[in-house]
């Protein structure tokens, strides 16, 4: 798969999409970047006036990024055809630590390293980069590839 195909079959979609592009995917990482717009959703409450993007917003675009797409671009590559379509990722592990805010309207940059992937599963160790190339959260992130429906 392309990283065009990859981020198109991300299922998760707006105002839960945290992944606005990947610029770099093979079997040992991804890189991908995300925009913070100034008027999502979570700024409103998180905290008005002087908002911060939520820790669990950057856990979450961590996981789209470092598990959900690179998760897709390995299954792809092990399941045949369509099949990749019959199957959804379940978030199991994290481990975080929180380094700088990220304020609305920044843009960041995750890498993710796949530490093993066996058996629909993969762990990756994440990293969340602001625009000027400092380091703002990391940790490890797993999930598994379920089939739907079942």
């Amino acid at each position: 798969m392309t990283p065009e195909q990859v981020l198109q079959a991300v299922p998760q979609q707006a105002p839960f999409r945290f992944l606005d592009e990947i610029l770099e995917l093979d079997d040992a990482h991804i890189v991908g970047r995300y925009t913070f717009k100034p008027d999502e959703f979570f700024y409103r409450g998180h905290f008005p006036g002087d908002p911060v993007t939520p820790g669990v917003i950057l856990t979450e675009a961590m996981a789209q990024t470092s598990v959900v797409a690179l998760g897709l671009y390995l299954c792809a590559q092990t399941l045949p055809g369509d099949e990749l379509s019959k199957w959804t990722t379940l978030f199991t592990e994290c481990q975080m630590e929180f380094h700088l805010p990220v304020l609305p309207g920044e843009t960041v940059t995750i890498v993710g390293e796949k530490q093993f992937f066996r058996r629909m599963k993969l762990k990756s160790r994440a990293q969340l980069f602001l625009a000027d190339g400092r380091l703002a959260a990391e940790g490890v992130l797993a999930g598994v590839g379920v089939q739907r429906g079942k």
